[in-house]
Parts: C-alpha cells; sequence; structure tokens
C-alpha cells in the first residue's frame, strides 16, 4: 500500500467513472498522482550492476538530463548463491554501495536496494513508481547474468520501457572482428570522461514510501560471513590506489609484478575496483596516458611500467570480448577435440589437498592460503596455480576454476574462463605452458619470504631447502620439526604424462580439424556480425 495522500474516495471515484482498473493500475495510478503533485515525476531507473561508482557513469549522467531518477542496486539471489560467489564479494560489494550510496545523497539522490530476481524487482518497481526508461552498462558476465539480461530485455520490450545500455569496457555484442573491436576499443578509452551530474532530481520516495532493502548481511541473504582479510571496497579507495601507484609505488611495476611478494604493492591493486565498477577502466587509462607523458623523457624505467599497465588493460578488455564471442567458454573446452582428456581421470583427493593448500609444493600451498585469506595473488601466481591443477594433478579446469573464481575477489568471468582454458592447454591454438611449481618458487620467491609467511611450518627450513623441503636430510627435519607434506606427485614424472598426452592430441586430425572449425567460426562471424545492441 502506499502512504500518499491519494485517498479511497479518489480511488473509487476512478472505479466509478467506469475504468476497469485492477489492482495494480490503482496502485500506479496512486504512485504517479503522487509523484505529479509534487511536480516530480520518476522517468529513470538507473540499475547500477557492476558499475558502482557516480564518476564517468553515462547512464547516470544521460538518465539524471531526463528528469528523476530512482538509483537501484539488486540483490539477486541466483547470483548470490552461485558456486563462483564468496562473502567476500558481498563485503566488497557493501563497502562499495555505502560509498555510492553517500555519493549520490551529496547529488540529492537515493540509491534504493532491493533483493530478488531482476525482472520481477524491476516489474514491483514499475508498479510503484511508474518509471519510463532503465538505464544501465552493458555486461558481459557469465550464463547467470546472460539469461539473467535476457529476462529483464523481454520484461522492457513487454512493458514498452526502453532500456538504454552504455559500453564501459569496450565490449562490442556479439562477434566483432579484432581490428574493429581494437578501433572500438581504442576510441572509448580516448573519449571525454562522463562528467558527474551536478544534481540529481529524484521522486518524492518519502511520500510513495519507496522501500529500500538497505545493506544485506550475509547471514541475511543465507550465507557465511566472510573470513578474509580483504581489499577496502568503494571508489575512493580505487581512485587513492590508482593516485598511488602513477605518483610513485607502480615504478617497478614491470619487474616485480610476477613475484609474489614485491607484487604484493608493485602491482596497481585495482582488479577487484575494475572487476565491481569502482573505479572507470577509461580513467585508469587515460590518468596512465598523462603520467607516461610526464615519464617518458625523465624516467625510462617508471614509463615502461605505465605501458605494461596500460597493455595488461587492453588485454583485460580482449578477454571478455572473448568470452561475448564464445560463451561458451564458461562450461565447454574451445576446441572440442579435447573433451574427455581428463573429466574421467579427476581425482578427489589431490583437488582437496589442492583446495587446502596440502600439496608438498611450498610455492603452491602458500599461493592458495594466501588467497583463502585474502583473496588476491597476482597473475604469475594464478597461472601457476592453474598450470600446477591441470598437469601435475590432471585435474579438469572446470571444478578447478570455480574454486578459484570464488576465491578471487576481482572474480571477472571473461578473464576468467579464457585464462582457465589457455593455461589447460584446451584451445588448441594457444602455447602449451606447463611451469614447474620448483622452478618459478626459485625465480620468482628466490629468498623465501613468500613460502614462510604463508607455510610458517617452513620458517626454519634453510634456504637451500625451503623450495623442495622433502630434500631435508632426516635428522635435520627431525631436529627443526618440520611438520609438512611430501610432495603429493613427482614433478617431472607427471609434466611428462602431461607432455606426452596432449601434444598427441593436439597433433591428432580431429584437434586439427577443430581447429579449423574454429577459424571458420571467426571469420563467418566476422562477416556476419549481431547487431550492436543484441544481447549475447
Amino acid at each position: 500500500m502506499f502512504a500518499c495522500h491519494y485517498t479511497q474516495a479518489q480511488t473509487r471515484g476512478l472505479e466509478n467513472c467506469g475504468f476497469a482498473l485492477d489492482a495494480r493500475i490503482v496502485a500506479l495510478a496512486a504512485a504517479l498522482f503522487c509523484c505529479q503533485r509534487n511536480n516530480q515525476i520518476v522517468t529513470s531507473v538507473v540499475w547500477f550492476k557492476r558499475d558502482l561508482r557516480v564518476r564517468d557513469h553515462a547512464p547516470l549522467l544521460e538518465a539524471s538530463k531526463r528528469g528523476a531518477v530512482i538509483a537501484l542496486y539488486i540483490y539477486e539471489p541466483e547470483l548470490i548463491h552461485a558456486p563462483e560467489f564468496d562473502p567476500s564479494h558481498l563485503e566488497f560489494i557493501n563497502a562499495s554501495l555505502t560509498e555510492l550510496s553517500a555519493d549520490l545523497e551529496r547529488l540529492g539522490g537515493q540509491l534504493i536496494t532491493r533483493v530478488g530476481e531482476a525482472s520481477a524487482v524491476l516489474e514491483e518497481l514499475h508498479t510503484q513508481t511508474g518509471f519510463t526508461h532503465l538505464y544501465s552498462h552493458m555486461e558481459t558476465g557469465n550464463a547467470l547474468t546472460y539469461a539473467r539480461d535476457r529476462r529483464v530485455k523481454r520484461w522492457a520490450v513487454t512493458r514498452g520501457i526502453p532500456w538504454l545500455e552504455f559500453a564501459q569496457h569496450g565490449i562490442m555484442r556479439g562477434t566483432a572482428p579484432r581490428p574493429e573491436w581494437k578501433i572500438h576499443w581504442d576510441n572509448l578509452m580516448r573519449s571525454p570522461v562522463a562528467p558527474t551530474p551536478l544534481h540529481l532530481e529524484t521522486a518524492d520516495l518519502q511520500t510513495i514510501q519507496l522501500e529500500t532493502a538497505g545493506l544485506q548481511t550475509p547471514a541475511a541473504l543465507g550465507l557465511e560471513p566472510s573470513l578474509k582479510t580483504i581489499q577496502l571496497g568503494g571508489s575512493s579507495a580505487g581512485y587513492e590506489l590508482l593516485e598511488t601507484f602513477l605518483a610513485g609505488r607502480g615504478r617497478e611495476y614491470q619487474r616485480q609484478m610476477s613475484s609474489p611478494e614485491a607484487g604484493w604493492d608493485a602491482c596497481s591493486r585495482l582488479s577487484p575496483h575494475i572487476s565491481f565498477g569502482t573505479v572507470s577502466l577509461r580513467e585508469v587509462f587515460q590518468r596512465n596516458l598523462e603520467q607516461f607523458d610526464v615519464y617518458k623523457h625523465s624516467d625510462i624505467v617508471y614509463a615502461k611500467s605505465l605501458q605494461s599497465l596500460n597493455r595488461r588493460l587492453h588485454w583485460h578488455c580482449h578477454f571478455m570480448q572473448k568470452l561475448e564471442d564464445l560463451p561458451a567458454l564458461e562450461f565447454e573446452n574451445q576446441n572440442r577435440a579435447f573433451d574427455g582428456l581428463r573429466e574421467s581421470e579427476f581425482n578427489r583427493d589431490y583437488f582437496a589437498a589442492f583446495c587446502e593448500g596440502r600439496t608438498g609444493y611450498p610455492i603452491i600451498d602458500a599461493c592458495v592460503r594466501c588467497l583463502l585469506q585474502t583473496g588476491w595473488i597476482n597473475f604469475r601466481m594464478r597461472a601457476l596455480l592453474v598450470s600446477f591443477a591441470a598437469h601435475h594433478l590432471w585435474l579438469h579446469w572446470r571444478e578447478v576454476g570455480i574454486f578459484l573464481a570464488r576465491h578471487f575477489v576481482d572474480f571477472e568471468a571473461g578473464i576468467h574462463w579464457s585464462q582457465m582454458q589457455m593455461q589447460s592447454a584446451v584451445t588448441g591454438v594457444n602455447t602449451v605452458r606447463m611451469y614447474s611449481a620448483i622452478k618459478q618458487a626459485r625465480d620468482q620467491d628466490p629468498s623465501g619470504a613468500f613460502i614462510r609467511r604463508w607455510c610458517p611450518e617452513l620458517c626454519r627450513v634453510p634456504l637451500p631447502y625451503l623450495h623442495q623441503p622433502e630434500t631435508l636430510p632426516p635428522l635435520l627435519r627431525t631436529m627443526l620439526e618440520v611438520q609438512y607434506p611430501a610432495p603429493i606427485v613427482v614433478e617431472r614424472d607427471a609434466l611428462k604424462i602431461a607432455r606426452d598426452r596432449i601434444y598427441a592430441l593436439k597433433r591428432s586430425d580431429p584437434a586439427r580439424q577443430e581447429g579449423v572449425k574454429l577459424l571458420e567460426h571467426h571469420s563467418r562471424r566476422a562477416r556476419s556480425q549481431r547487431p550492436a545492441g543484441a544481447l549475447r
């Protein structure tokens, strides 16, 4: 019921005039009457998804030009209870929503949150307010968000409500020829940043009692509390990271990004903020270019680091576009000739040891334990984990990918699933990468600082033995009281078996033929591109 001054007598008056009004239309008329009486007609909903900011937010800017705005965030149970979701994601989201709400209030607006399936929430909100337009950013997510967006699209068409979507990552709907996509991405990244609205006109939400669910706790959503100590969410934290990176912290980025220890500070650490949209990718790109111009003649080391970061921003979107092109990557081998390679041999004991950080390989166990406690490790160590799981342990990428997605606070579906397949060598076209866990430990953690931090049971092990503690002489092991498992597999033997099987299959006629089909697929779809507004 609406607690506005639209009386029962007025409702009956409408009914007595011969209008066959059902309860939904009566409620809608009531809401419109309240808004009109205050000279504030709700015209637009801005649906915040993975774009939790007010800076460089084209949907918010364009909606503000039309009239009154309702800013909406939906806690969607189907996404929250998906296997890729973790309470740490909710923690980051809630911190970001807290700041977003405050930013909107400074502009005169208000954030409304709801819990439910998106099209049902929008239908209820439409009944309550009669909004006429829906604004949001385009999203290239997983199969769940794709199906959700299709439902919302059908709902909007049924209600005659334009749904206006804006690009924020330079992704083109459907398949795009790579040269065309590159031009599109570059143009978007170099285009002017959308100014933040000076003021938001809003409906009198108190008068029509437009309810908000507020921030939802893990318990309220049926989740356990987060046990991680993660990065702080919110735009101010994200933009502060950007500025500290550009002001000095990122100077050694190119040289130190692969180190699990030095990379902790040398990496930008912007990934969760880009993933949840608390910072604008376009602003990151443009600020980076500005600083590159400052350093290109005075500090070549810093200039190369800034170039390296912008290349990775490009690759970030390249992989999102790849999932847009081939959405089945989330579930199926890109090269279907690799179907059955690992599926029937999935070793549950190996998988449990991997997920719990007790494989007997210190760098692997340190990475997993770090991830479980912080939600972040650097890219080189992510690639190492996937390679180890796929090749040393012969585990299929899908289940390993679900585990890692759940614990990466910066989980981005487009990047994640493409990388899972590439590092597992099932694309059939990419270089087969099999990392030695022992060599990577010595190369990337030569002092053992990272291993000692996350595997404290090895803290007393002398450096010559640290990367292979199984080589400790028995007497020394007893004296140091080292309680650490033996390697779960013998690396040399495991990698030889994996290499032989993968290369034999890669050279087979079915794999070659499937590769030709993939090339034809891209060529055919490049000639017949879907309309830019079509859903993936």
